[in-house]
């Protein structure tokens, strides 16, 4: 089931809402978490007992590791925190990299072993690493096992961020599974939240979505330099608004029941350098990354050659924990080399460049990353990359370049805009020109802040209900 659809946002989210808040506390997340198993089956009921599975793998090795530390046993406890993560890691590689594997085994053998074609399961890339947070946690004492299975299901479940994160730590939200205090001002703001990243989701990424689809596969006698940037460009905003949507979406989602859940995108596309962009990119995942492979292998703190290997595997594993495919190992060692760089020397040479330099060449190299990206078949990316740079005859521009150029324009610029902080500034500055000065000024902000809200929320609807390109990028991961 997608956020961004009829049956969720009038059938499945009013009914849980009324459920949730007409039971006792005691039992709300219960609630939530049948709820969110309900809203797993809708797409993949066979896969929960998978999740299930690696759910109670978690809860076990947590109450047995705790205990051991108790004894101050420690070797039991890393014990039996190793076979949970060991157990939940190989759910993950089975299902998610089986085939790669043997495809990849057979044409370097010449043997013919049948691939086993297991689908993948929504989502068990983000909660197989929130449980494995949880199962290190434990070990290192920086949370306390979770007693209650109910409570440990419902954090693993919750339906807001089950499915595409952003991932949410045990410890962020242990607190609140158990004492979090709903209100109407959170709610509010929750709402407000979730109906921005509506927005973001179906009038700007569904529509540059559908323009990469229809550039992308233009034949090569239409096909230009012009256009096959304008492709790259249009992807690129896509899995933008495409991915900070849907986490503005369950954070939204979050505060409406309670939880705050950590941001996940701020603003990347405005960085200055690749390092930047990293810390302002899928935040949760790079901070996963850090805390739980890089400082354990050692960090930075084992000479210049082990910091170098360090962080060649966090990127190793960046890339292929998005996909099965040699593009993500490609994506994930692009980034590694152009960090190791800049870490190197090029971001002291960065700084002493004009800020519109270094911001042109970071935009650059995303963008190229992105293309990487995009195609999981080396044919069609080495295709598109020797398009964007003429190595395949193409013209720079011809006769239709024009007519795309005027036809997408206006959404290109307002992509533009709204990948920036500029429209929040501008609508926080005219609630805050309105706020506290009168009563009738304060009617006015509330007044003007649900008209806007209102209008994206119908638009996006009538957007859902007359077209049928909605997909979600992060859904394959």
């Amino acid at each position: 089931m997608l956020f961004s659809s009829i049956t969720f946002l009038f059938v499945f989210l009013p009914l849980v809402l009324i459920t949730y808040f007409i039971c006792p506390r005691k039992l709300r997340n219960f609630v939530l978490l049948i709820f969110s198993l309900a809203f797993y089956a809708w797409g993949e009921p066979k896969y929960i007992i998978v999740m299930t599975a690696s759910i109670i793998v978690g809860y076990i090795s947590g109450l047995v590791t705790e205990m051991f530390l108790n004894k101050e046993k420690k070797g039991m406890a890393k014990l039996a925190m190793i076979v949970a993560v060991a157990v939940n890691l190989g759910i993950l590689i089975f299902f998610k990299y089986s085939d790669f594997f043997i495809l990849n085994f057979n044409k370097l053998t010449g043997t013919e072993y049948k691939l086993l074609k297991i689908a993948l399961p929504l989502g068990i890339s983000f909660y197989t690493f929130q449980i494995l947070s949880y199962s290190v946690d434990v070990y290192r004492g920086e949370v306390k096992a979770q007693k209650n299975i109910i409570n440990l299901a419902a954090y693993v479940t919750l339906f807001p961020q089950l499915i595409a994160g952003p991932i949410v730590r045990y410890q962020t939200v242990c607190e609140e599974l158990t004492t979090r205090k709903e209100s109407v001002d959170l709610f509010a703001e929750g709402a407000h939240r979730f109906v921005v990243g509506l927005g973001k989701k179906v009038l700007i990424a569904n529509t540059v979505g559908a323009v990469f689809d229809q550039l992308s596969t233009l034949p090569a006698a239409d096909n230009t330099v012009v256009l096959s940037w304008m492709s790259a460009i249009a992807f690129s905003l896509q899995i933008y608004f495409d991915f900070s949507g849907y986490s503005d979406m369950a954070i939204g989602l979050g505060k409406m029941f309670g939880f705050h859940f950590l941001e996940n995108f701020n603003y990347p596309y405005i960085s200055d350098s690749i390092t930047e962009f990293w810390r302002r990119w899928h935040i949760s995942l790079s901070t996963w990354f850090r805390d739980y492979v890089y400082i354990p292998l050692g960090g930075n703190r084992r000479g210049p050659i082990r910091r170098i290997v360090n962080i060649f595997v966090v990127w190793l594993l960046t890339g292929f924990w998005h996909g099965a495919a040699w593009n993500f190992i490609i994506w994930g060692l692009y980034y590694f080399v152009l960090l190791m760089l800049e870490k190197t020397f090029l971001l002291k040479v960065l700084k002493k460049l004009p800020k519109f330099i270094s911001h042109i060449y970071t935009l650059f190299l995303v963008n190229l990353g992105w293309v990487i990206f995009a195609y999981d078949d080396m044919g069609n990316l080495a295709n598109a990359v020797k398009n964007m740079f003429g190595l395949n005859g193409l013209s720079f521009a011809g006769n239709g370049t024009s007519f795309y150029l005027l036809s997408y324009v206006i959404v290109f610029v307002i992509a533009f805009i709204g990948a920036t902080p500029l429209p929040k500034k501008l609508g926080n500055k005219i609630i805050a020109g309105l706020e506290g000065k009168s009563a009738i000024k304060e009617t006015a902000a509330i007044v003007l802040t649900t008209v806007f809200l209102l209008a994206v929320l119908i638009l996006s609807t009538a957007g859902l209900a007359s077209d049928s390109f909605n997909p979600f990028l992060y859904f394959r991961f």
